[in-house]
């Protein structure tokens, strides 16, 4: 049996990760916070070295980007110093490294897709705690690949659709911004993207390393996303809003996020042949496990 090293087992892409499709013979070891202090150098690489494990995926992270800005050291040590943990302990072992990262990482300050070579310049605590980690395993000698995504939802835990089906049953019209820009992902296609990546860089020693981009295909705003999601939920019997399209400026945070979050996929098309799906399918996957079937 071929095992996978799996953080962040309890979130939205942990979640999907352990449903994902392996093929015979391969299994998935999923590890929460309480089975493994990703504070704790030491520990991590204790876990690494435990056992000879056919790859490791990164997928946990300090995920809340306006908390971080007032709580820095614990998006520090969870975003830069635990993937520079994993990626010292991987290298010494031999075993390859996929470490998630994120489109926050770009300033997100012009149109267009951003390519994986497109200069980085984050606009807050939590990108740049994401790119600290990026930087670590970049150069910490371990075989890697650095997925970035961006928009990332599921059927599970916190996330844009849940929060749309929850306050829309409640209020019936919602205010939501419109002038940022990106394209919905699915924690269950970044989840099998990230194991056909994982599978061949263990199988292959000369499988492709280095940064790639997976996010569901089409670009949208998150009020063109408020829209579909409650377009496809009311064909499920579900609930349904108004939306009223607001810009960033009516809606302050803390962070700072990107204008524009497009993610190009033409690095990981070409190393993995891994073609991206629509994000409308995707989400109606979503919505088809939250409501049900389009009625």
């Amino acid at each position: 049996m071929r095992e996978l090293l799996v953080t962040g087992a309890n979130g939205q892409l942990g979640r999907e990760l352990q449903r994902a499709s392996l093929p015979e013979g391969w299994r998935v070891v999923a590890l929460d916070r309480a089975a493994l202090d990703l504070t704790d150098p030491r520990a991590i690489a204790a876990k690494v070295a435990e056992r000879p494990w056919a790859a490791v995926i990164n997928g946990a992270a300090y995920t809340a980007v306006d908390k971080a800005e007032s709580d820095q050291v614990a998006a520090w040590q969870v975003n830069a110093l635990a993937p520079a943990a994993f990626a010292t302990a991987c290298a010494t072992a031999n075993i390859p490294l996929v470490q998630v990262s994120t489109d926050y990482v770009f300033p997100g300050d012009r149109d267009g897709a951003w390519q994986v070579g497109d200069a980085v310049a984050p606009l807050g605590v939590y990108g740049a705690s994401k790119l600290g980690g990026e930087l670590a395993v970049r150069t910490s000698g371990a075989r890697h690949a650095i997925v970035r995504t961006a928009w990332v939802v599921s059927a599970h835990g916190n996330n844009f659709v849940k929060t749309m089906l929850h306050v829309g049953a409640e209020r019936g019209a919602l205010r939501v911004v419109a002038d940022q820009h990106g394209s919905p992902t699915s924690a269950a296609d970044l989840a099998d993207a990230l194991m056909r990546v994982a599978v061949r860089l263990a199988d292959d020693p000369q499988a492709p390393t280095g940064t790639f981009h997976f996010s569901n295909v089409g670009a949208t705003t998150w009020a063109g996303f408020a829209e579909e999601i409650f377009r496809q939920s009311a064909a499920r019997g579900g609930a349904t809003a108004t939306v009223e399209p607001i810009a960033t400026a009516d809606y302050p945070t803390p962070a700072r996020r990107p204008g524009n979050s497009l993610l190009a996929h033409d690095a990981i098309e070409r190393a993995y042949g891994i073609t991206p799906r629509p994000w409308r399918d995707a989400l109606g996957d979503i919505l088809d496990e939250l409501i049900g079937a389009t009625k």
